[in-house]
């Protein structure tokens, strides 16, 4: 019986014992779970962040460019920090920043890294490099900053940014992580794609000691960083500062663009700020300071801002009208019967009209075109003539977004029957007279200055333009440009419907309202007008000219607005003619002009504001140098909207149009 136990209590122990070697053979040999847990513990995955792409000029110069900075993360759960004080002294941080820091990272989480601090220079990192290997937990990663060699085009060219938390839970295929950098409006945020490439990632063996072995496998699971492309623009850099230095102490715009490829070749909105301000570690307080400054220097005026077209309207009025067969060269209006000022003395067929840009011919043709269908009632005669010319000029781009490369094109308004019918409550309720203030380009007419510079585009070439963009490619010159940036649009009107217009235009500067903008050389083609300002009143009308150069071989189609600057002709027809001229003679001969215009100050009247300073002169074409980055910014002053084109006016004769 006994004998009979021993066996059994041997056979107990050694199948347990069975057990236990078949568990040990499964653990060592076929489950790899604990051999994979070994392995992250001793191999660390090391994010290579790619160089993002640098943006260039049409003729090659650099606009953006990088500047290798370091971030440097830390993991709560590994940090260890045996002299906080000490610390604090490497790092140049209060013990209260430290704590804040700490706590936001914790917060986050306690295993994952977080960003500590950002964008340490290369001089700042080799400083605490070697103090690091005594606080574990924190890791450097580099990274670069932007910077701006050319210190222009701000609005237009955008800034990057961490990644805001909104953003990151927003993604549809997880790229980013948090702390990372990301484009944020203009071209870094339309083309971000592109531009931040692709990230790699390393996997390094290290000892318990977090000392790297080398590669782990020989880099056989290692990807390569691949570098953002470089973004090729259409800017002319020469042309564009030249363009913001006549900008000076002035608010408004000026946008050029190739009329035969549609590339945008400048485009200033002012005031201007030094992008630089956003590539810096004080980020934050740069961007509250352009935020409370009261001429708005942050808003990108080219695609933003609304403005009334005033008499550069009449171009399209014309336009339509020819081809609506209400209008020919030869007709002839005087000022009788119109409640209209003008300026000139009236009897002008259409050239004429144009080139004296009269009021009251064209509020006869606007009210032909409105009445020229087969309704008896004035009112439905006006809704039926009021819903075919929109038609008509929306074919222009006017009232919606024409899809320029930028993410915050505004429409502007082309007000239509049901607007009108909603304004006056109901159908049948207006008509003509109720929206004759349209005719001179008033009323709720807003027009950006970027439509009214595809417009002059429109007219150089006959009759089609390619919608306006800054890209020129990708790479190089012509590669990956986006089809729609290479698509001619018609305009609805045939071609020797132009040829009157344009005849028009370059009498207005040789002889009319634009008699500022002739320059010897260029044979502009332009259209003064006025943009009436019921903030200040008329004394302070928003300066407007769009034309193209020259006249029978168009190189550049460009717009002029100058708030607050009175006539079209007085300020806003030779800025726009000194940018012509410099882009199609490569320089400047009208030097003492340029020099008056620079030194000219057309800011609005802003209680608490001190005046702007002077620009100087210069005795030598040194006009590319000259700073348009110093902007007076008050230090406690409600921000007020200089912008009230939206506001109708009492009647929509008074005061309007003009050149």
């Amino acid at each position: 019986m006994l004998e009979n136990r021993k066996w059994v209590i041997i056979g107990v122990f050694c199948i347990v014992g069975l057990l236990y070697l078949a568990r040990l053979f499964y653990l060592q040999v076929l489950d790899d779970t604990y051999s994979l847990g070994a392995s992250k513990n001793s191999i660390k995955r090391v994010i290579e962040i790619p160089y993002r792409g640098q943006i260039y000029d049409r003729n090659n110069k650099l606009l953006v460019d990088n500047t290798p900075v370091y971030d440097l993360y830390v993991t709560p759960k590994q940090a260890r920090i045996s002299d906080t004080l000490a610390f604090c002294q490497l790092m140049n941080l209060t013990k209260s920043d430290f704590d804040s820091i700490m706590g936001l990272a914790k917060n986050y989480s306690l295993v994952k890294p977080s960003l500590f601090m950002r964008r340490l220079s290369k001089e700042d990192f080799a400083r605490i490099q070697d103090a690091l290997v005594d606080f574990r937990g924190f890791k450097p990663m580099i990274s670069s900053v932007r910077s701006y060699p050319g210190h222009t085009l701000a609005n237009a060219l955008g800034y990057i940014s961490e990644i805001s938390r909104k953003k990151l839970d927003e993604q549809e295929y997880p790229y980013y992580r948090q702390g990372d950098y990301i484009g944020q409006n203009g071209l870094e945020e339309q083309y971000e794609e592109q531009l931040r490439g692709r990230r790699g990632v390393k996997f390094i063996m290290q000892n318990v000691h977090g000392v790297n072995k080398g590669s782990w496998k020989d880099g056989a699971f290692d990807t390569l960083a691949v570098a953002g492309k470089n973004l090729i623009t259409g800017i002319d850099s020469d042309l564009q500062r030249f363009a913001d230095s006549l900008m000076q102490h002035k608010v408004g715009a000026i946008v050029a663009v190739d009329p035969s490829t549609g590339e945008i070749l400048a485009s200033v909105s002012a005031p201007t700020y030094d992008p630089s301000l956003l590539s810096t570690r004080v980020f934050s307080k740069n961007y509250r300071e352009l935020i409370k400054n009261p001429y708005k220097p942050l808003i990108n005026r080219p695609i933003m801002a609304s403005y009334r077209p005033g008499s550069t309207f009449k171009l399209i009025q014309a336009l339509v009208a020819q081809q609506d067969g209400t209008l020919l060269p030869q007709t002839v209006y005087g000022h009788a019967g119109s409640p209209m000022r003008c300026h000139c003395r009236g009897g002008n067929d259409l050239r004429g009209a144009i080139g004296n840009s009269c009021n009251p011919y064209f509020y006869q043709v606007f009210r032909k075109m409105l009445y020229n269908n087969a309704e008896k009632n004035t009112f439905k005669a006006s809704a039926v003539g009021l819903a075919k010319w929109h038609e008509r000029v929306e074919k222009f781009g006017i009232g919606q977004r024409l899809g320029v490369d930028l993410p915050s094109e505004l429409r502007g308004n082309l007000p239509d029957v049901p607007y009108y019918d909603k304004m006056y409550h109901g159908a049948n309720r207006w008509k003509f007279s109720y929206v004759s203030s349209l005719s001179i380009g008033e009323g709720e007419l807003l027009i950006s200055p970027l439509k009214l510079v595809n417009l002059a585009a429109s007219i150089a070439n006959r009759g089609w333009f390619i919608t306006p963009h800054y890209i020129k490619g990708f790479g190089k010159p012509g590669e990956n440009v986006p089809a729609e940036y290479l698509e001619r649009h018609d305009t609805g009107v045939e071609r020797q419907y132009f040829l009157p217009v344009i005849d028009g235009m370059r009498r207005a500067v040789l002889s009319g309202s634009a008699k500022s903008a002739n320059i010897y050389g260029i044979d502009m083609c332009g259209k003064t007008g006025t943009s009436q300002n019921a903030k200040y009143g008329h004394k302070f009308d928003h300066s407007i000219f769009v034309g193209f150069a020259p006249m029978n071989d168009p190189k550049i189609a460009v717009v002029a607005f100058v708030e607050n600057a009175g006539w079209g002709g007085d300020v806003a027809a030779p800025i726009a003619a000194l940018v012509a001229e410099r882009f199609i003679k490569g320089k400047t001969d009208s030097k003492h002009l340029a020099a008056r215009l620079m030194a000219a100050s057309y800011l609005p009247p802003i209680a608490g504001v001190p005046a702007p300073r002077k620009a100087v002169p210069m005795k030598k074409d040194t006009t590319r140098y000259l700073d348009t980055t110093r902007i007076p910014t008050p230090k406690a002053i409600a921000p007020k909207p200089l912008m009230t084109a939206n506001q109708r006016q009492s009647t929509p004769m008074a005061g309007a149009g003009g050149i």
